[in-house]
């Protein structure tokens, strides 16, 4: 049986489904409760929150359901904070602020919030599983977490990463398929490309670790479920799948973007946060395009950019939004959390099973 693995075993999980932890407000306690409450595995994306906001948000998770879930984090980047940003990268920026009608050259008093400070709120939480983007986790921290039970996800976008993440003791990778929408999950600088497809880098991570692998990047519906565990994946990770669910935070017009998008329209960039993300093309990705090669490194970029998108959101303006969305958004639904997990359900059993029958 498919929904029978060391993933859904060890996690007790009816299905191998896991939703992907978005941060940036998607992965509400209402999205995550409902993902765990239907069988799969949900997951709050953390990464932006306050230490006391994850507490809460943790809390409200567990007065909706007492199945396990999911907290995600950002492993801490060297970054300077003085480095000084090209005036024309400044220029456009502030042409978007007025047209917006906020100031001009924000003052950034933080950059990202207290990493130590979230993983004690973690750490003193205890959700059932606590995964990583963009680094390896401090051994330290590594050894907490697993005295207290608590399982770890580490994201791989090649198979060196994977090599590198399970060396590091996390005991199962999620391997991050370019088709996959928002940040790639890349944290090895002398990669010389990270953009291998969902289809091609899981077997080949798969063939190269003893782990559990979970496929992450363009999976939509039980086709590509049932593809991945062809593959070798014991679960599969859905981002864009769940932004459009009636129980996500994501902006309204977010969610409108995606359920009207072209698999044309979703494309890279770096323009909201200085690190290469998948999201659908708006006005604000084409006026900073050109100055790609000026613009700040991530997270300073991130934070520069934090009035626009705030004010955007708040004004209804679609163009200055980031709207991450994976290459298969076309493919959304606009259905409850629970009934998606059990469309997914459905639809891979049937495949699955036909898939069994001698021909």
């Amino acid at each position: 049986m498919w929904t029978s693995n060391p993933i859904t075993s060890r996690l007790h999980l009816k299905w191998p489904i896991i939703q992907a932890p978005m941060a940036g407000g998607a992965t509400i306690p209402a999205l995550v409760a409902a993902v765990s409450e239907a069988g799969g595995l949900g997951t709050l994306g953390a990464a932006y929150m306050s230490p006391e906001q994850i507490r809460e948000a943790i809390k409200s998770i567990r007065k909706l359901t007492d199945k396990p879930f999911g907290v995600n984090l950002f492993i801490p980047e060297d970054f300077d904070a003085d480095q000084p940003i090209a005036e024309g990268v400044a220029q456009a920026m502030n042409d978007v602020r007025d047209r917006l009608g906020i100031p001009h050259n924000p003052q950034v008093t933080q950059f990202t919030e207290p990493f130590s400070e979230q993983m004690a709120v973690v750490l003193e939480e205890q959700p059932a599983v606590f995964s990583f983007t963009f680094g390896i986790l401090d051994h330290r921290l590594m050894a907490e977490l697993k005295q207290r039970g608590i399982t770890v996800i580490g994201t791989a976008t090649t198979v060196r990463e994977a090599i590198a993440l399970e060396t590091s003791g996390v005991d199962m990778i999620a391997a991050q398929g370019s088709e996959a929408g928002g940040h790639r999950g890349s944290f090895l600088p002398d990669s010389p490309s990270n953009m291998i497809g969902t289809m091609a880098l899981v077997p080949q991570i798969v063939d190269r670790v003893k782990i559990p692998v979970i496929a992450a990047g363009g999976i939509m519906d039980g086709r590509g479920i049932a593809a991945a565990l062809a593959l070798g994946a014991q679960a599969a990770q859905l981002g864009t799948a769940f932004l459009t669910c009636k129980e996500s935070g994501a902006h309204a017009l977010h969610k409108k973007a995606i359920l009207e998008t072209s698999e044309e329209s979703i494309v890279m960039t770096r323009a909201f946060s200085g690190k290469w993300a998948r999201g659908i093309q708006n006005e604000f990705m084409t006026t900073l395009a050109p100055l790609d090669h000026e613009l700040p490194t991530y997270p300073v970029q991130n934070a520069l950019t934090k009035d626009i998108r705030a004010a955007a959101g708040k004004q209804q303006q679609r163009a200055y939004m980031s709207m991450w969305a994976g290459q298969a958004a076309p493919l959304s639904q606009e259905i409850s959390a629970s009934e998606l997990v059990e469309k997914l359900a459905a639809e891979t059993t049937r495949i699955c099973s036909n898939l069994g029958q001698p021909q």
